[in-house]
């Protein structure tokens, strides 16, 4: 799998919480942004596989 460039316009202040948030576990802003991307599809695809298991199953 090969990678892209994803540009992003934000304000000041949000990318001042960034790098605070990343400067506390020791990542760039990149790498935080992109961890919490892959968290967040994560999270999302898990839920759907536990909704289709509660719906195979039956259970509500």
């Amino acid at each position: 799998m090969g990678t892209s460039v994803l540009s992003l316009r934000m304000d000041g202040e949000l990318l001042n919480r960034l790098r605070h948030h990343a400067a506390k576990r020791g990542m760039s802003v990149q790498d935080y942004v992109v961890r919490t991307l892959i968290r967040d599809d994560f999270d999302e695809r898990f839920q759907a596989a536990v909704e289709e298991t509660e719906k195979f199953y039956g259970v509500t």
